[in-house]
């Protein structure tokens, strides 16, 4: 009877690998979530759709030219 051998290979992680590894990680997440993003936002835009968390973030702002 033959016995089956699994052939394991050592894997070894360096720190850099690990921080590439990491880094990989959380553009990938970042991606995906912009890409999410944008997505819906021109899906809401064709069907007029606007929440108000969405408005321009500079429209509660004062200027100098609105403070005169």
């Amino acid at each position: 009877m033959k016995k089956k051998y699994v052939n394991m290979i050592p894997l070894y992680f360096d720190p850099g690998t690990g921080a590439l590894i990491v880094q990989f990680l959380a553009a990938a997440v970042a991606g995906v979530l912009l890409f999410y993003r944008t997505v819906m936002h021109k899906i809401k835009s064709v069907f007029g759709i606007k929440n108000k968390a969405e408005d321009d973030l500079m429209d509660d702002t004062d200027t100098k030219e609105d403070q005169q």
